[in-house]
């Protein structure tokens, strides 16, 4: 038999701690190829969500991933996250809460397609940039401090 995991468990009880304390619960997510979140939002390959009763509608936090309907910029938005690439759920307003490890085949940042500018190489011929000035020495005398009583 498949062992089962405890996280959706733990992410839930501390999804329901935080509703009780009057906190907001965020999940922080690895974002990969199986992730359904709002590509804009996304910073270092990771994202952080409001997954409070006010932010979000139709929240589902099963044992396979946390889905639901969100807005972001006005804008509704479904949101999927599967289990294995949640890092953390805790609370905004005091950081308690619990970490996740995200296996290490998961834990690379989801690849982004960056367009390149060109290269700018100046003609051979060409004489070199100025070089710029050098910022002044600094002065001797130290300050003097008074002491204040």
């Amino acid at each position: 038999m498949a062992e089962v995991s405890t996280k959706p468990y733990l992410i839930r009880a501390i999804n329901e701690w935080c509703t009780d304390a009057g906190f907001t619960p965020y999940v922080a997510v690895a974002v990969d190829e199986t992730v359904r979140v709002p590509g804009e939002f996304v910073a270092n390959g990771e994202i952080v969500l409001n997954i409070s009763a006010l932010a979000t509608s139709r929240l589902l936090i099963d044992n396979e991933a946390i889905s639901f309907q969100a807005r972001f910029g006005g804008v509704p938005r479904e949101v999927y996250v599967p289990m294995g690439r949640v890092i953390a759920v805790y609370a905004r307003e005091n950081g308690q809460g619990m970490a996740f490890e995200v296996p290490r085949a998961m834990s690379a940042p989801a690849p982004v397609a960056v367009a390149s500018a060109p290269a700018i190489v100046p003609p051979a011929d060409s004489p070199a940039p100025p070089e710029p000035p050098r910022p002044p020495k600094p002065s001797v005398d130290r300050p003097k401090l008074t002491r204040i009583k």
